[in-house]
């Protein structure tokens, strides 16, 4: 499976068809929707999206909490390709262009159902207790680059 990995520029016709890809499979089936502000208050983050053939297949995004920290967030893989590896290869390589960059820590509010997967295949580790966010429990996970 060929997958190319890229950061995209905010409000680029690439970072539109991301916000698809999150609203479809992250948001939608919590009943929820992204507002103007919510996308606008993301111009500075870097938004990264993972191709196959072409075709849009994951994507993610990151928040700079401060020189060192990068928050990972809105994690989505389009329905028909998870379970494959995608998901995993994406977020290694923010891994790798995290690092390249000068970050040193990446962290990320896991949901319940994902957090096996960030401790096991990706080796985050858990810090403090569970907590409720968009209605769901979620683990504050890290993960030293």
């Amino acid at each position: 499976m060929d997958l190319t990995f890229k950061i995209v520029p905010f409000d680029s016709e690439e970072q539109k068809a991301t916000i698809g890809l999150r609203h479809d499979i992250l948001r939608a089936p919590l009943g929820m929707v992204f507002t103007e502000e919510q996308l606008a208050a993301e111009k500075d983050d870097f938004h990264l999206a993972s191709y196959q053939e072409g075709a849009l297949v994951a994507c993610l995004v990151l928040h700079e909490k401060d020189a060192d920290w990068l928050k990972m967030r809105q994690v989505a893989v389009a329905e028909k390709c998870q379970r494959q590896g995608i998901g995993q290869q994406m977020i290694e390589f923010s891994h790798q262009w995290a690092k390249e960059k000068g970050y040193k820590i990446m962290f990320c509010h896991a949901r319940h159902s994902a957090a096996d997967f960030y401790e096991r295949k990706l080796g985050y580790a858990i810090v403090g207790e569970p907590f409720e966010e968009v209605g769901m429990k979620h683990f504050r996970m890290e993960k030293e680059l």
